[in-house]
């Protein structure tokens, strides 16, 4: 594999990269938060605060669904709108405390998936992926 062209190794790389956010994406606490409200969330936590126009436009989703998934979040208490502080019609969304806490227990239950798949592998193994992890970080940095 060592005469591996840049094609190929990025060809292999979008597949592993792919299939191991999937998997990660899967793991999840228990409760019936949807991936894309999830999504949602965590976009308004990433942002700070989106009017519902930005947090569709990040999440690449119509106005109208955007609209259905915040307010499955508010029934939640996970997100909260304030009003715009200079546009009367427009409302501002962010994540609540409770937002908050679902994201990080999401977070804790995909580290622990992870931490598992990768205390199988051997040190030789892990040493191998920290390096391939830097230099991942290297490529999206370019």
């Amino acid at each position: 594999m060592s005469n591996v062209s840049a094609a190929q190794l990025a060809t292999l790389l979008r597949d592993a990269i792919t299939r191991l956010n999937r998997r990660v994406r899967q793991t999840r606490p228990v409760g019936d938060l949807t991936v894309t409200q999830l999504s949602a969330l965590t976009s308004l936590e990433l942002a700070g605060a989106l009017t519902p126009r930005e947090l569709a436009d990040v999440e690449r989703v119509q106005p109208p669904t955007m609209t259905r998934i915040v307010a499955k979040l508010e029934e939640r208490g996970l997100v909260q709108r304030t009003p715009h502080p200079t546009d009367g019609r427009q409302v501002i969304l962010a994540a609540t405390e409770a937002g908050r806490d679902t994201l990080a227990q999401f977070e804790r239950a995909r580290d622990e998936w992870l931490a598992t798949r990768l205390a199988e592998l051997s040190p030789e193994e892990r040493d191998t992926l920290r390096r391939a992890a830097e230099i991942l970080q290297k490529v999206a940095r370019a």
